[in-house]
């Protein structure tokens, strides 16, 4: 069986002195490897065979045959990793809190483990006879969530 850990060293062997960063490595028990990397930028696909051909200069097929696939963090999938956090701060974003609650707004902060996002919700302030659109943040301890997700929207 193909060693995960192994995997993630030649991958991050190959990052190291690029600005991508490893979101995950998955073996299955048939030696199907697939690695996710992200960046701020995007992925480019030479990018992703290029270190497709590293990893495979890296491993040997006489010792164990596998298939080998290598792209970029799923568009609309949960975040994995501190980083892609970090890459859309400033952007919408939704979450799902581990109690079931789900919140849509600007991810405006990430910092120690916890996120703070801020929302548009109609408010009543004491005195007056409407509510008004108000901006409120919201701070969650990333183990308090279930997902974090990009919100994409297509004009």
């Amino acid at each position: 069986m193909i060693d995960k850990n192994n995997v993630i060293q030649i991958v991050e062997e190959w990052l190291a002195d690029k600005d991508y960063f490893l979101v995950q490595v998955t073996v299955s028990s048939n030696a199907r490897i697939v690695v996710e990397i992200d960046h701020a930028e995007g992925v480019w696909i030479e990018d992703c065979v290029a270190l497709s051909r590293y990893v495979e200069s890296k491993l040997d097929r006489d010792e164990q045959d596998f298939e080998l696939e290598v792209g970029s963090a799923g568009i609309g999938q949960p975040f994995l990793v501190k980083e892609q956090f970090l890459n859309n701060v400033g952007k919408e974003v939704e979450l799902m809190t581990v109690a079931g609650l789900k919140k849509q707004g600007v991810l405006t902060a990430m910092e120690d483990n916890q996120l703070t996002i801020t929302t548009i919700e109609k408010v009543k302030e004491e005195g007056q006879k409407r509510p008004k659109a108000k901006e409120v943040a919201y701070t969650y301890p990333l183990d308090e969530l279930k997902w974090t997700k990009a919100v994409i929207k297509f004009k």
